[in-house]
């Protein structure tokens, strides 16, 4: 579906996250998509836009910044090629798995899912977007994915952040009409 959207003319945005460390240039040159490793600020009209896909921003766990860094250093990357894919493959499902289990308690009980919305003061997006407002007081919405919820929360009388929800599962998306924003989930069958 997406080649078909980039193949009609459509540019297609991908920010990049804790799914999509090593995925170098294949979406690329296959799909046509632009991918983005860092968060964006654009301006679209007269809004501003901060724009990132919000993995490890507002995360305070020392723990969480030094296997980050890890997954992320180039050496690392390199020296992990050269595992036998089946170890690689075991690896990757054995760390998901037990990060799954660690950070979504609902998973333990077998019920599935990502941890409800945690409030202001503890979801690491939202405190995120709260410092960075302050830096920045231009930025009208900060839109994030990561979290797998849906969220559309006033920072301020100008300012919301926007977390998009989950568009494997939930089928959600966000909707700019050049005045609004606003999230939508997606119909098979609807355009």
């Amino acid at each position: 579906k997406i080649s078909e959207l980039t193949d009609m003319g459509i540019e297609v945005h991908y920010f990049t996250g804790n799914h999509d460390i090593w995925c170098l240039d294949y979406l690329e040159k296959e799909c046509g998509m632009t991918l983005h490793h860092q968060a964006l600020t654009i301006e679209i009209g007269d809004q501003t836009f901060y724009l990132a896909h919000g993995d490890g921003l507002g995360d305070r766990d020392w723990k969480f910044k030094l296997i980050r860094s890890i997954f992320h250093n180039k050496f690392c990357q390199w020296a992990f090629r050269w595992l036998h894919p089946t170890l690689g493959v075991k690896f990757g499902q054995t760390w998901a798995k037990h990060s799954r289990l660690k950070h979504e308690p609902s998973l333990q009980d077998g019920k599935g899912g990502d941890p409800p919305y945690q409030g202001e003061d503890k979801e690491p997006l939202v405190i995120f977007a709260k410092q960075y407002l302050k830096e920045h007081p231009d930025v009208d919405f900060f839109i994030f994915g990561h979290r797998h919820i849906e969220l559309d929360l006033a920072l301020s009388r100008q300012t919301r952040i926007i977390i998009l929800g989950d568009w494997v599962s939930q089928f959600t998306y966000a909707v700019y009409n050049g005045e609004q924003l606003y999230l939508e989930n997606y119909i098979e069958g609807e355009s």
